[in-house]
C-alpha cells in the first residue's frame, strides 16, 4: 500500500466520539425497552410516566411533563391514555380544582414492576461485560454529563 509522504503507516484509527458510542447505545436500547413496553401494553414513554409518578405521585400533566421530556401535549395524550387503561387516576388539587394530580393505580403499579424487572436484565445484559465499579463509574459519569448539557445552547455550539 502506498502512503502519503510523512504519513504514519502504524498510526491507529482514531477512537470514537464519545457522543456517537453513547447514541449508538441509546439506540440499541430504546428498541429492546420498546419491545419490553409493548409486551405489556405500554409505550417506552407511558413506562417512563409511570416511574416518574411512582417516585413523584400527585404530579400534574404540566409537572410530568417536564419530568418525562415529553412535550405537554403528548403528555396530555399520554395522561388520557394511562388513565382510559386504568394505570393511573386523576384527582383536582384541592387548592386548585383546576389541576388534576396523577397517581399510580394497582394495575399501573404492577404493570411498571413487570416491566422493571424486565428493563433490569437488559440492563444486566448491557453491563455483563463491565466491572462494577467501573458501572458506577459510567453511571456517575453519565449522570455529569446529563447535567453538563442540560445548559448548553445551540448558540453556544455555533460560537464555536
Amino acid at each position: 500500500m502506498i502512503t502519503p509522504a510523512g504519513a504514519d503507516e502504524a498510526a491507529d484509527p482514531p477512537e470514537p466520539r464519545i457522543i456517537y458510542l453513547v447514541k449508538r447505545v441509546e439506540l440499541v436500547a430504546r428498541a429492546q425497552l420498546d419491545a419490553i413496553t409493548r409486551d405489556y401494553g405500554l409505550t417506552t414513554l407511558q413506562y417512563t410516566a409511570l416511574s416518574v409518578l411512582r417516585a413523584q405521585p400527585g404530579l400534574s400533566a404540566a409537572q410530568l411533563a417536564r419530568r418525562s421530556f415529553v412535550s405537554p401535549q403528548a403528555t396530555n395524550e399520554m395522561v388520557g391514555t394511562l388513565e382510559a387503561k386504568g394505570m393511573i387516576r386523576r384527582e383536582p388539587d384541592p387548592g386548585n380544582r383546576r389541576v388534576l394530580r396523577a397517581h399510580l393505580t394497582d394495575a399501573g403499579r404492577a404493570a411498571l414492576e413487570a416491566c422493571d424487572r424486565a428493563a433490569d436484565l437488559l440492563e444486566e445484559r448491557m453491563l455483563r461485560d463491565v466491572a462494577p465499579q467501573d458501572a458506577a463509574a459510567l453511571r456517575r459519569a453519565l449522570a455529569a454529563c446529563a447535567s453538563g448539557l442540560g445548559a448548553f445552547t445551540g448558540a453556544e455550539a455555533a460560537r464555536a
